[in-house]
């Protein structure tokens, strides 16, 4: 049992090494170029195990395949973001299958998942300041709760994005106004985010998922 979950340990990453700005580019941000084949500024960070990141072709297309076996790492880029200005991250994922078992997510026993995103604000060396908006594929929980992190109660929210009810091995896209769920999920306002992740992870309930990532790009509309 590993004594320190990925959302805490990023913030740490965060507080330690500071952020990195974005290039703006007409109405786009772009965080994951995957289809120009781009892991550019992207930092594995190991937790337990190792999860698997490689660029692979899907259908004709190049995206991120994740693979992860009783294992828990992500992907972490630094990029500070206006989300104000740019509220709305764009993607698209798959999973290939779902973690087996009935677990509870809002446990620290149950908290793995086949797919996740997460956007990060840095409290700079004040950590309880730090928070996080960890977007999940989860395998219990319904489609729109979300929950305390069982990490990171104070820091970091989770919300089921896609859930029992998505099917697997087909694309999602996904739009989500991180201005407005950092406002209704905080209770305030967040004018900028320091970093966003990825992550498929399955130490805690020892499972095995595949996933696949899509483009991830911040947008004005």
């Amino acid at each position: 049992m590993k004594q320190l979950k990925p959302i805490s340990f990023v913030l740490g990453i965060l507080i330690i090494s500071g952020v990195f700005a974005y290039t703006e580019q007409s109405n786009i941000i772009w965080v994951g170029n995957f289809s120009k084949q781009n892991l550019s500024e992207w930092k594995v960070k190991n937790f337990s195990g190792q999860t698997s990141y490689i660029l692979t072709q899907l259908n004709n297309n190049m995206v991120l395949k994740s693979v992860s076996q009783n294992s828990c790492s992500g992907l972490v880029k630094k990029i500070r973001v206006d989300i104000k200005k740019y509220p709305f991250l764009n993607w698209r994922w798959r999973i290939e299958n779902r973690l087996s078992g009935t677990f509870n997510e809002r446990l620290k026993s149950g908290d793995d998942y086949a797919a996740r995103i997460y956007v990060i604000v840095s409290g700079g060396f004040i950590f309880w300041n730090s928070k996080a908006l960890n977007y999940v594929w989860a395998k219990n929980s319904p489609k729109g709760s979300s929950w305390p992190s069982a990490f990171a109660k104070n820091n970091a929210v989770m919300m089921a994005l896609r859930s029992f009810e998505a099917p697997i091995s087909v694309w999602q896209t996904e739009k989500q106004n991180i201005y407005e769920d950092f406002k209704t999920l905080f209770g305030k306002e967040i004018r900028f985010i320091d970093a966003v992740a990825l992550m498929t992870d399955t130490d805690n309930t020892r499972k095995k998922a595949t996933a696949h990532y899509g483009d991830i790009y911040f947008s004005t509309r």
